[in-house]
């Protein structure tokens, strides 16, 4: 009997006793993970939910100003003083400036009274003008423009004091030296402008793209006080108000500019607006639209970059964004061959089919509609072939299916499925387009559409 036993102690195993708990767990955790790799696998729709608005179109541009302007080149050589006003307009024989061979007038301004050579309201208003002016519209990117500043400031405050001293040129003029001095009077009437820039005889359809590039424009003031030679420029005439603004576009912008003819231009410098007269120009390298106008030269005649806002009116509508938009192919079928049948009344069409035993018939195609235009019908492709034949209702007539037509449209996703809706396109830019409202077939504002239009196919359900 010792014999028989065992020191050894083994560990009794229980059964496993599958019961209907573990079953159920066990279908839930597979279920689980089922879902959740389908999930990381499968195409997520994203909706977006369409609304009204309007687009916001970069209407803003850099423009060089084209004016009939003409040089005036001085009729002898020393210091060159300036009476008349810049931006002024003279008349013929108006004295505008002088050239003194021996300084007398720039002893007569740095020796003279200083009550006599202050600056009245009137010329301070002017300075603050300038100054506004060139605040306004100063950009660090285009930081050498203060040196322009500062220079017609300059010449501003020389002019300005010119001016004040005419009371005492009859003294000049008893003076021993007076026939020293050239008394320079204005041969033409127009607006006097004390600077050349190189553009003076530029026309529209000679704007190239290099002509817009500000880093290399230099524009060089004339300023009272300076040394002259005979032939040098004494200053410039604009001999017209009738003036134009060019601006680089494209042709579409071009094509939707001429057709306008007039459109609101606001300056930006001054806030102002004025209307301009549309003239397009294919010139060298470009596309180019000259906007002409027949006032507010004066405000302007010193400056040949003019920063403007077309004040176009803004399309509004749906604004959908462009990543919906998708175009898909339909069958074309005559609208006679579209009729109402089956229990739901629904729209579809009489497709003809032959029995066993090779006899005719016809059986109703229950087929969506998405548009209607030149008398056709855009039917789903995805219940018809190509080759099959449709009859006319109430009559033999039979059309064959083969022509087929594309539509423009997104994916409306309100039901649970993707369901394609045409779209009329007014307007659009990089981002958005803004969609006619109220069409047949189309969409209504707070309807969902798929955001992306390539991750979904027609009839898709919507996993979001």
């Amino acid at each position: 009997m010792a014999n028989n036993r065992s020191g050894k102690i083994r560990q009794y195993r229980k059964p496993l006793n599958i019961n209907l708990g573990m079953i159920i767990f066990g279908c839930i955790s597979v279920y689980i993970v089922i879902c959740v790799v389908m999930y990381f696998t499968s195409s997520h729709i994203i909706g977006y939910e369409v609304k009204t608005g309007s687009l916001s179109v970069n209407n803003v541009y850099k423009g060089i100003a084209i004016r009939q302007e003409e040089i005036v080149s001085s009729t002898g050589s020393g210091y060159i003083n300036y009476y008349a006003r810049e931006g002024g307009r003279v008349a013929v024989g108006d004295l505008v400036y002088t050239v003194d061979e021996t300084g007398k007038i720039s002893e007569m301004v740095g020796t003279g009274d200083p009550d006599e050579n202050s600056l009245s309201n009137e010329d301070l208003n002017e300075l603050k003008s300038e100054i506004l002016g060139f605040t306004s519209t100063f950009s660090t990117d285009r930081f050498s423009e203060v040196y322009d500043f500062k220079y017609d400031v300059q010449g501003t405050v020389m002019k300005l004091a010119n001016y004040r001293i005419l009371e005492n040129i009859d003294a000049l003029n008893a003076s021993t030296d007076a026939g020293l001095v050239d008394f320079c009077r204005a041969a033409k009437t127009g607006i006097v402008i004390y600077s050349t820039d190189g553009y003076e005889e530029l026309t529209a359809d000679q704007v190239k793209e290099s002509d817009f590039d500000t880093t290399t424009y230099e524009k060089i003031p004339l300023i009272s006080n300076e040394l002259v030679n005979r032939g040098d420029p004494a200053y410039k005439v604009s001999l017209s108000e009738n003036w134009s603004i060019v601006i680089p576009v494209t042709p579409e912008r071009a094509a939707e500019l001429l057709e306008e003819e007039y459109v609101k231009v606001k300056f930006l410098k001054n806030q102002d607006s004025s209307w301009g007269e549309v003239a397009i120009h294919e010139n060298e390298d470009g596309t180019y639209a000259e906007l002409k106008f027949n006032n507010s030269m004066i405000t302007f005649c010193t400056d040949r970059y003019i920063d403007i806002e077309l004040m176009a009116e803004d399309e509004t509508g749906l604004k959908i964004p462009n990543s919906a938009i998708v175009e898909k192919e339909f069958f074309l079928v005559p609208v006679e061959y579209v009729t109402k049948g089956g229990n739901s009344g629904a729209d579809g069409v009489l497709r003809e089919i032959y029995t066993e035993d090779g006899e005719a018939s016809t059986e109703f195609i229950e087929t969506t509609i998405y548009d209607e235009e030149e008398g056709e019908y855009y039917l789903d492709d995805s219940v018809l072939r190509i080759g099959e034949y449709i009859i006319k209702p109430d009559s033999m007539e039979k059309y064959p299916i083969s022509k087929r037509g594309k539509l423009t449209g997104v994916y409306n996703i309100n039901k649970g499925y993707a369901d394609f809706k045409k779209i009329q396109v007014l307007d659009d830019n990089e981002e958005y387009s803004i969609v006619k409202s109220g069409t047949t077939y189309g969409l209504s504002v707070y309807d969902y559409i798929a955001l992306d239009a390539s991750s979904v196919e027609e009839h898709d359900l919507i996993n979001e």
